[in-house]
């Protein structure tokens, strides 16, 4: 800016009148560009609560438009002693349940043995299930070294002990080797047989001491030198009092289509078996609509506030041609019929839907259920088409994404205008640079008008002292 030397020779405010002509550039400008960037942000703020509204009432659609959310079913009965859980193969029913026995795991215990009694040479091998594993122990080996082996290895040939636990219980009478299997049936039961380094792999001497193999159909043939604990043993059901199912473990899985059943406890004499009822669930249709009814009607609230036009003042988007045709698409769209595989045809009034005379959704619930009851496949396929395609919730949602998704209509709108106010921020940069170039160009100019003004005063005054002072001149005195 150039430097003002205000008044020295003209006795001008050079200052203030600068400004004042600066300003005068300014003000219409700067209040052009407010306007522009306040109308700007109005209609990208009113564009993008218009995509969230719409993004709300999409996602509410898209509830009625998973498979899964359909025809499912509830199961009860869960009580102390079963556990119930379903899909949407079972079927409604009622059946009685009664647990005759709990699965269990196979535990056998050894004789005693001292803390560092050897307890013989030889191979062990141990069965349960479809696991055998082997491990060698040498004539000085303790009860302690076997359980080590057991747990941990080393094993002989290709197998691995993934099946049985082997831990040592110290009683009075010395310490016994426990062996439990991991899983629970009569099929994992447990099965040991040794090659004893004494020559006897049966006898109750050395390590055949620890033999146990009851797998021979005949009695005199089972080894048992270890005590059985606990029997290996399946679960047992029954149903209705004459359908019997046993399981190795306390599940049973599709015994009743689509039903799993956990035995937790077995029934006594004197208790009641446990009930358990299968019915059909459709709550989602119900639920769905509700939630794209309240959808609707707030985006509804929001398009009439937005598009409003009248005395009491005009909305933001006031004949605005994009918020006239995505409603316009909407109401065809909830008037829309959608063909069935029977050959009727099914709409959302005749679900219930309908619309007051300003528009506003409401849910008809008995028309709703008559429709369910009468038949829920139909309604179904309303929703998802056949085979689950082209139904009522794929058309809505593609029609919603035409102004939702990312290069959708409404977006393209934001960015647009975005755009726009972006390019402000650089009118108002450029006019900036403007206005410091017309300042500085104008404090030249009356700086130099103001020197010149100065040099000529001194001029005068110069002229006038050379004349008053010239002969002959007479001073006219008052």
């Amino acid at each position: 800016m150039a430097i003002s030397f205000n008044g020295l020779g003209s006795g001008l405010q050079v200052s203030e009148i600068v400004d004042a002509l600066v300003n005068a550039e300014k003000t219409p400008f700067t209040a052009r560009l407010n306007n522009r960037e306040a109308k700007l942000t109005t209609d990208i703020s009113a564009a993008g609560a218009l995509k969230s509204a719409l993004e709300k009432l999409q996602t509410s659609m898209a509830a009625l438009g998973e498979v899964d959310n359909y025809q499912k079913r509830n199961v009860s009965g869960n009580d102390d002693f079963i556990s119930l859980t379903s899909d949407k193969d079972a079927q409604p029913g009622s059946y009685n349940v009664k647990v005759d026995a709990l699965a269990q795991a196979h535990k056998l215990s050894s004789p005693a043995f001292a803390a560092d009694e050897a307890i013989g040479g030889g191979v062990i091998t141990i069965g349960s299930g479809e696991n055998s594993f082997s491990t060698v122990l040498s004539p000085t080996n303790t009860l302690e070294d076997l359980r080590d082996q057991i747990n941990n290895g080393p094993y002989t040939g290709s197998d691995s002990n993934d099946s049985v636990v082997a831990t040592i219980v110290t009683s009075d009478a010395g310490q016994h080797l426990v062996l439990t299997s991991k899983v629970t049936g009569e099929d994992n039961a447990i099965t040991i047989t040794v090659q004893d380094s004494d020559g006897n792999n049966t006898d109750v001497g050395g390590l055949s001491r620890l033999a146990y193999d009851v797998s021979d159909v005949d009695p005199a043939n089972h080894i048992t030198n270890l005590t059985e604990v606990n029997a290996a043993q399946d679960a047992q059901i029954t149903i209705d009092g004459t359908l019997v199912v046993s399981s190795s473990t306390n599940e049973f899985k599709s015994v009743i289509d689509g039903v799993d059943i956990t035995a937790k406890k077995a029934h006594g004499t004197d208790d009641d078996e446990s009930s358990l009822k299968v019915t059909e669930n459709n709550n989602n249709i119900k639920a769905g609509l509700n939630g794209f009814i309240e959808s609707y009607n707030e985006l509804l609230d929001l398009s009439n506030n937005l598009g409003k036009s009248g005395e009491s003042g005009a909305g933001v988007m006031a004949g605005d041609s994009m918020l006239r045709g995505v409603m316009s698409k909407l109401r065809q769209q909830l008037t829309s019929e959608v063909s069935l595989s029977d050959g009727s045809s099914l709409s959302l009034s005749q679900l219930g839907v309908e619309a007051d005379r300003y528009g506003k959704l409401t849910l008809d619930s008995e028309r709703l259920d008559e429709q369910v009851e009468n038949n829920v496949d139909l309604v179904q396929e309303f929703f998802l088409g056949e085979d689950d395609d082209s139904g009522f919730a794929q058309s809505f949602d593609e029609l919603m994404n035409f102004y939702t998704k990312s290069d959708g209509i409404v977006q393209n709108r934001i960015k647009s205008k975005q755009g726009q106010l972006d390019s402000i921020d650089d009118e108002r940069i450029s006019f900036a640079r403007k206005m410091d170039s017309l300042e500085s160009r104008l404090y030249a100019q009356y700086n130099s008008m103001d020197l010149l003004v100065a040099q000529l005063n001194s001029t005068s005054n110069y002229v006038q002292a050379q004349l008053e002072n010239m002969p002959g001149v007479v001073r006219n005195s008052k």
